[in-house]
């Protein structure tokens, strides 16, 4: 695991609802991630900015993103369609040995593919985030989209994410963005963009190397 921290501020409880614009007044007292990266690819990448806050029953969590030509595929609801569209993603992991951790990829619409997966790529996409313990909300605009959703606090200690130590309570987590560019034929290309560089000749997120940590501020 990288070094870089996030500190994920405390709010009242039920001060903040979660809208599609992201717009809530509660959203300028979070601290704002903008240090993303796209280490595998030359040209530079549109700004994205990502917000976390806390209260004493959920985790928040928005980003906005600049960009002018989302992509989605809706050929289908399915998980693979998610897979092949802008998305943006959180993977949160119950110990530094990945084993297990826990994929949450959004796309626009919003559509959530999570799943629960080990090392080495092995994906339970059978899985999904406990019922009713997760909201995501989305809108698309001309030149940005918005993601935006709760998590109970709950659901993150039974799946044992929470964790404490000598400075407090932590989360493990990895905080991404896929964005698809079509070429003149047609195809979709993916750029794989990422908050922590894992440092790896090629794109992969599903490494120890490719998680931060979120400090839950009291």
């Amino acid at each position: 695991m990288n070094n870089l921290e996030y500190k994920v501020k405390h709010i009242a409880s039920q001060s903040l609802a979660i809208t599609r614009r992201c717009d809530a007044k509660q959203w300028s007292v979070a601290n704002t991630l903008e240090d993303f990266v796209s280490p595998w690819d030359l040209a530079p990448i549109k700004p994205i900015a990502f917000r976390a806050l806390y209260d004493s029953e959920y985790f928040y969590f928005s980003f906005n993103v600049q960009d002018g030509a989302v992509f989605t595929e809706l050929k289908d609801d399915s998980k693979a369609s998610i897979a092949e569209s802008d998305r943006v993603e959180l993977f949160m992991r119950a110990d530094s040995r990945m084993s297990p951790y826990y994929c949450l990829e959004i796309d626009t619409k919003p559509r959530i593919m999570d799943f629960k997966a080990m090392p080495n790529r092995d994906f339970d996409l059978s899985w999904n985030w406990p019922k009713d313990q997760i909201e995501v909300k989305s809108i698309v605009l001309s030149d940005s989209f918005s993601v935006a959703g709760k998590i109970s606090l709950k659901s993150l200690e039974e799946l044992h994410l929470l964790k404490k130590d000598s400075e407090g309570t932590f989360m493990e987590i990895g905080v991404y963005r896929a964005k698809y560019t079509t070429d003149d034929a047609g195809y979709n290309h993916p750029t794989w963009i990422t908050w922590v560089d894992p440092k790896t000749p090629r794109p992969d997120f599903h490494i120890p190397e490719s998680f931060g940590i979120f400090r839950f501020e009291s």
